[in-house]
């Protein structure tokens, strides 16, 4: 099949381009750069340098590649800016996703999957929140989530696409940007690698669910090839597993440590300091999995513990090059 990954040069996009083309799809990237980089792109892979909100763009890249599937991660990804400009926020997250969701309708896309997230849109919750959940978004960014995931039904239910809405949890691994706010473990990962010190936001007691991106990557491909039950679907893709930032700041204290030792490097990693509190920020989410599992067989693979140490190992290669 033929596969248009919006932000398909970024961290996720990227992940998921690698996931399809090991399953023998044919991959196209749309991506501005603003994030993302063509160094993520395998060989071969065509990339589309357009923004989502650019009608012209967005048309030529469906006209020329055809896409019979649409995986839709191109987003403004940072909570803090969207309570910030909720203006921005609204015309990437909003208006970028009806260019692409209008598109797809005309060149007759049969499925596409989207990515939602489950933390903002449950909002505070300290145990493993099911897709039933009320949503109780309390950021512009989880608001416009839940627009994106309400115009897919509505595309669904107008035009006899198949939709589904990936929920994540807080996603990490190689390849994520650490410039700007969205992507704590890329932050620390950059700062502590050099030897520089990290800084935590408020007290650190926030819980968040971590999930890898490779599984992330893995939970696209099932989405994008099961057969699905209903015309819109939406399923959480997180561990069930809560770690706060200060937890995850000393692990990654400690792998970086390590590793710079490893490669010989005499380099002390200082302990982080703590910064004012976020707004927008939640104190605690984690998600259930039960039903990705239970109806496509997802489930993660790798745990914080093991995920940490490959991307620290990622930066680190990449840092001291």
């Amino acid at each position: 099949m033929r596969v248009l990954v919006t932000g398909g040069a970024g961290f996720i996009g990227s992940h998921i381009i690698d996931a399809l083309i090991a399953d023998g799809h044919e991959c196209a990237a749309l991506d501005d750069l603003s994030s993302g980089t063509p160094d993520n792109l395998q060989d071969g892979v065509r990339l589309f340098e357009t923004d989502i909100r650019d009608v012209d763009g967005v048309a030529k890249a469906f006209s020329e590649f055809k896409p019979q599937w649409v995986c839709h991660q191109a987003a403004q990804l940072s909570v803090s800016r969207s309570v910030a400009d909720p203006m921005f926020d609204a015309q990437i997250n909003v208006i970028g996703m009806l260019n692409i969701l209008q598109q797809s309708k005309d060149a007759n896309v049969e499925r596409i999957v989207f990515a939602s997230s489950g933390g903002v849109l449950y909002g505070d919750v300290t145990e493993p929140a099911p897709e039933e959940t009320p949503p109780n978004p309390i950021s512009p960014y989880g608001v416009t989530k839940l627009t994106g995931e309400l115009y897919l039904k509505f595309f669904v239910r107008e035009h006899g696409m198949q939709a589904v809405a990936l929920r994540y949890s807080n996603v990490y691994g190689p390849r994520q940007n650490p410039h700007g706010e969205a992507g704590v473990v890329a932050i620390f990962c950059e700062k502590m690698l050099q030897g520089e010190q990290a800084r935590v936001n408020g007290d650190g007691k926030y819980d968040r669910d971590y999930v890898y991106c490779k599984d992330v990557a893995n939970a696209n491909r099932l989405a994008l090839t099961a057969d699905l039950k209903e015309g819109f679907t939406a399923y959480n893709v997180g561990t069930a597993v809560t770690t706060d930032v200060n937890e995850l700041a000393a692990t990654v204290r400690s792998e970086s440590q390590q590793w710079l030792k490893d490669q010989g490097k005499d380099i002390t990693v200082p302990e982080p300091d703590h910064g004012p509190a976020r707004p927008g920020d939640l104190r605690s989410n984690v998600i259930s999995y039960n039903k990705i599992q239970n109806e496509l067989g997802w489930t993660p693979k790798v745990n914080v513990a093991e995920g940490l140490k490959q991307t620290v190992a990622w930066f680190g290669e990449r840092i001291h090059a």
